[in-house]
Formats: C-alpha cells, sequence, structure tokens
C-alpha cells in the first residue's frame, strides 16, 4: 500500500512547524521546521539547526503540520 502525498500547509501557517517532501533529482528531499515565510512561490523553512532551506512551491508534494518538537533527553 502506497502513501497518500497530501498538501495541507499554506502560506496562512507561517510561524508553525511543519514537516514538507519536495522533488529532487533522483528522488525526493523531506525538511521539518518552522516555515517563515511562504511569498513568490517560494517556502523559507528555518530547521532546528537554525540553517533556512527554501523550497520552490513547485518542487512541494507533501506538506502538513506537526507538533513541537519532543524535548531531548538531557537538555533543558
Amino acid at each position: 500500500m502506497a502513501a497518500r502525498l497530501v498538501i495541507t500547509i499554506s502560506a496562512a501557517d507561517v510561524g508553525a512547524r511543519i514537516t514538507t517532501r519536495r522533488r529532487v533529482p533522483g528522488g525526493f528531499s523531506d525538511v521539518v521546521g518552522t516555515l517563515e515565510s511562504w511569498a513568490g512561490g517560494v517556502l523559507r523553512i528555518r530547521k532546528r539547526d537554525g540553517t533556512v532551506v527554501e523550497i520552490s512551491e513547485e518542487s512541494l508534494v507533501a506538506g502538513r503540520v506537526v507538533p513541537a518538537a519532543p524535548p531531548r533527553p538531557g537538555r533543558t
């Protein structure tokens, strides 16, 4: 059974934690982080390590809002 790829995010989700899947040469790539902006057909997502990934809206094949990341053991 194949997974269903659905995009349930929009520009209204700026500030939310999201997960995305996009087409890249040779397959797919996933990004999880905070949606910083969605303008001009480009999503800007800030990952946990602070890097920003820009994704073309046209390459997006799946996306949804996800809960906040659980605390990592040994960190407060």
